[in-house]
């Protein structure tokens, strides 16, 4: 019986399912952590800032060698209660030759939050980031922002944010790039992962940025691997047709990478992601 378009629950179970779809997914995660390591060890960062008072509400920051310099903020991924900041730490490499400064955030996770609160985490992240990044050689005026899977849902939900609330200008954010993101939470609710979330419907209708519209008319960047499954191609094309009549959207499918791979990419100066980020960044 369908839950979900033509999908019964086992169906739209393994859509989400990426571990499945990916059986060497674990090579990518212990390459990820040697990566990281290296990174830590080849840069000066400075370790767990703390931008709220929530476990978790901690940032890292690479500083660029120049003051007032772009700053890309990464949110990272693990569908919203797995993974963190330090398995991205190879991240702040990618472009650090370009006088960037990078900032990895962690958020709290659920189930001991709701998504309600790892999304406004993620807000109050890039308020301090505003408030503190130029001790840290970043620009506060220049603010991009970075998401990978469930971190790209978050990224576009700070886009949909009316920063004026939060008493900062609407154009706050410079520029976002999502990659194999989320943007339509309901059919997350009707898979087995909503059994750690514990989402109700009207959570997930409020924290999707498919029913949300951009605050500031700054670009995206989708990217998504042409190897993914249909949902999270789906999903990247759903949020590309709601958004772009109303910002500069640029929609990149990516052959022979899958969920895990695309992320990888970044590090590559001559792949598309890498190029893509660089066109938002204006570099």
């Amino acid at each position: 019986m369908p839950v979900y378009k033509h999908y019964d629950q086992s169906a739209l179970d393994r859509q989400y399912n990426n571990r499945l779809h990916v059986p060497d997914f674990s090579t990518y995660l212990e390459r990820w952590e040697l990566l990281s390591r290296q990174t830590e060890k080849e840069f000066h960062v400075i370790k767990n800032l703390s931008y709220g008072s929530l476990p978790r509400e901690q940032l890292d920051i690479y500083p660029s060698l120049k003051p007032s310099s772009k700053t890309l903020i990464f949110i990272h991924g693990g569908y919203w209660h797995k993974l963190g900041k330090e398995d991205f730490q190879f991240i702040a490499g990618a472009f650090r030759e370009y006088g960037v400064t990078t900032v990895l955030i962690n958020y709290p996770m659920a189930p001991t939050v709701s998504m309600d609160q790892i999304v406004a985490s993620c807000r109050e992240a890039v308020r301090w980031i505003c408030q503190n990044i130029a001790a840290y050689n970043g620009d506060p005026s220049q603010l991009y922002v970075a998401g990978y899977s469930a971190g790209g849902h978050l990224a576009a939900m700070l886009l949909a944010t009316d920063w004026r609330h939060h008493n900062f200008n609407t154009d706050l954010i410079k520029g976002v790039c999502t990659i194999s993101g989320l943007f339509n939470l309901i059919p997350i609710l009707l898979s087995d992962i909503n059994q750690v979330l514990e989402m109700d419907r009207e959570t997930a209708l409020r924290n999707s940025p498919v029913r949300q519209v951009p605050s500031a008319n700054c670009p995206l960047v989708i990217a998504v691997g042409c190897d993914e499954t249909d949902e999270f191609l789906y999903q990247s094309s759903e949020i590309n047709d709601c958004w772009k009549k109303i910002i500069p959207v640029e929609m990149i499918k990516i052959p022979g990478v899958n969920h895990y791979s695309i992320v990888e990419t970044i590090l590559e100066p001559e792949s598309r992601l890498h190029l893509a980020i660089l066109r938002l960044l204006k570099l």
